[in-house]
């Protein structure tokens, strides 16, 4: 098998693995028990908790942990809604975000908010300078992601920042860096951002598990009440084989620090392959590292995938998290159909090679030069 959709999901590597199986039949303790398992396992959580603050430059108590974005997500949006409602009810979000923003934002609408969608430029992204027009008096919430899940277009999140101090804004700003986080530059001093989502299972952790950063002195209110873990922000006994998992998978990407490289080159790699062989291929959006989001007009997204994936190739045609329909990502950019429905995303992880991107380009090839274009 070639597995070539690390947007999606990514193998948990070895060290987490490990991290997690020892977390359950060693390290098992209540965080929240005061005997001796219950002390070990808070030590550990306190390290976890300072190894994730360090790869995002924050402090370790800005650092939350959750069961991962789509938790994340909604916490910030209704948690920074009921924060700063006496500020007003406007909220600036883009049209390509992911469904765990879109969806939190129709309920916000449902609740009597306003949100502004920003249509993205044609790199896929949306400008700073779509942000500051769309600014009001009572606009109360910035969310934009960071890296694009279908494109990797990244938007810049320090400038958005910037356009709100310039306005004198008093808006909060969160960025959803599920898929930025480890593969592009993300530091939060740098960033501007008061509230950012990250995931586990993106970076070769398992799923069920991520961490907010909470900017310090912003008392975001909790999405999940009970015990009172996380210091009353998240509560829940703390998920501690996947936040264990979550550190060992932070630490062996940061001393991987050429993976982001590697996985640019070989997304170059494969269109260097395709641009002479496939001469109407079509490179949409981009920015990150480990995406691709590539268009064969005339030939169905699905048909290919399938074609792939009876040679043990996967790829998808977008967000694993929406089937069926077109992609309201694509649809966004203004894109005609064509280039729509022969759209597919190809996303690298730390373990692939130029093997798997070399076979990649020679299925794809087979198959236009097998299947029957679409009318």
């Amino acid at each position: 098998m070639i597995y070539l959709d690390n947007a999606a999901t990514t193998q948990v590597c070895r060290s987490a693995a490990q991290a997690a199986l020892e977390a359950m039949t060693e390290r098992f303790g209540n965080p929240s028990s005061t005997h001796g398992p219950g002390r070990e396992a808070r030590q550990a959580l306190k390290a976890a908790r300072q190894t994730v603050a360090e790869s995002l430059g924050a402090k370790p108590e800005e650092i939350f942990f959750t069961s991962g974005g789509s938790e994340g997500d909604n916490w910030a949006l209704e948690g920074a809604c009921r924060l700063m409602r006496h500020k007003g009810k406007h909220i600036i979000s883009g049209l390509t975000e992911h469904d765990a923003v879109r969806k939190t934002l129709d309920q916000l609408e449902n609740q009597g908010w306003e949100v502004t969608r920003l249509a993205p430029g044609p790199d896929g992204a949306v400008s700073p300078e779509a942000v500051a027009a769309a600014l009001r008096p009572d606009t109360a919430l910035v969310s934009l992601m960071l890296v694009n899940n279908e494109t990797g277009a990244v938007t810049d999140i320090p400038a958005v920042a910037r356009a709100l101090r310039a306005a004198n804004s008093p808006a909060l700003l969160h960025t959803d860096a599920i898929q930025g986080y480890m593969k592009v530059p993300l530091d939060v001093k740098t960033l501007g951002a008061d509230v950012v989502t990250v995931s586990g299972h993106k970076i070769h952790a398992p799923k069920g598990v991520g961490a907010q950063y909470v900017r310090s002195g912003l008392r975001l209110p909790p999405l999940i009440l009970g015990g009172g873990q996380e210091n009353a922000r998240r509560s829940g006994t703390e998920n501690m084989p996947g936040i264990l998992a979550l550190a060992a998978a932070v630490e062996a990407y940061r001393s991987d620090k050429d993976a982001p490289a590697r996985m640019a080159a070989l997304r170059w790699r494969v269109v260097d392959a395709l641009s002479p062989a496939l001469p109407d291929t079509r490179v949409i959006g981009g920015g990150a590292p480990h995406i691709l989001c590539l268009s064969l007009p005339g030939y169905r997204s699905e048909v290919l995938l399938n074609y792939l994936d009876c040679l043990g190739i996967c790829v998808s045609k977008g967000s694993a998290c929406k089937r069926g329909g077109r992609s309201h990502v694509l649809e966004a950019m203004g894109l005609p159909a064509r280039v729509i429905d022969g759209a597919i995303r190809i996303s690298f992880g730390r373990f692939n090679t130029e093997a798997d991107a070399d076979e990649l380009c020679q299925g794809l090839i087979r198959a236009c030069g097998t299947l029957y274009k679409a009318l």
